[in-house]
């Protein structure tokens, strides 16, 4: 792992789950379970940063809107992180293709049932983890991971049905 905080995280992360989930455990059986819950932990944490970066590769381009400036609103798109490259500002067509993929985008984020929308926003751009969420949405963990996996698919090919490309 490249990042030291990043990993230093993931082993917290897992010390704290092996001492919320296995209190109980003899002395002897915690080495294992540690390295278990550690190999875990570090899965969960690699299949979150490719899931978030194909959204945030998606997004990273978007501007936000000068109305945000003036009034502090901002819609989810515009919210994301934008990318330190304003050479395009200049380009009209670039900006009309930015305004149109952001209208694109918002409009399929709307057709996403409830459930989806809630469990796609709260992991992928609260960059809640699956725990977090699951509680918020007063769910089971399994049922945020089918709730984000449906939204993640049928955005994906909402987008690609629209002449998006990934």
């Amino acid at each position: 792992m490249q990042d030291e905080h990043a990993a230093l995280d993931i082993v917290q992360d897992s010390m704290m789950k092996l001492v919320e989930k296995y209190p109980h455990k003899s002395l002897t059986e915690l080495p294992l379970l540690f390295q278990r819950i550690l190999q875990n932990t570090i899965r969960d944490f690699y299949r979150r940063q490719k899931s978030r970066s194909l959204w945030v590769t998606l997004f990273s381009s978007f501007m936000p809107d000068s109305n945000e400036k003036e009034t502090g609103y901002s819609d989810i798109p515009e919210s994301l992180p934008v990318a330190q490259d304003f050479g395009y500002k200049n380009n009209p067509g670039t900006a009309a293709e930015q305004s149109e993929l952001i209208e694109l985008i918002s409009k399929a984020l709307e057709t996403l049932p409830p459930r989806q929308r809630e469990a796609f926003l709260l992991r992928y751009w609260e960059e809640m983890d699956v725990a977090e969420t699951a509680k918020i949405m007063d769910c089971s963990e399994g049922s945020v991971k089918t709730h984000c996996s449906r939204a993640a698919h049928t955005l994906a090919a909402l987008l690609e049905s629209k002449g998006v490309k990934r």
